[in-house]
């Protein structure tokens, strides 16, 4: 059992900083490329932040989500038997 709780904590701490990891490259190669944009055209300004700001806000969601997936394997893990 303690194995199992063991293998738990090292797959939670896996997914959680390679998650953040990989949504801070993400925006930030992503706000790179709207300064790139928005330098070239100005004029569609506010189209890109409007777009950007759209996908930051479904990244959030999709972090939140895997924070109910982490605390269900916290809490309520099926593994345990």
């Amino acid at each position: 059992m303690d194995t199992i709780l063991a293998s738990t904590m090292t797959a939670i701490g896996l997914m959680l900083g390679l998650a953040f990891l990989g949504i801070g490259i993400g925006l930030g190669i992503l706000g790179s490329k709207m300064a790139e944009a928005i330098g070239r055209n100005p004029e569609t300004k506010a189209d890109i932040v409007q777009g950007v700001m759209i996908l930051a806000i479904v990244l959030t969601v999709l972090l939140l989500l895997l924070f109910a997936f982490i605390f269900l394997l916290l809490f309520f893990n099926p593994l345990i038997v």
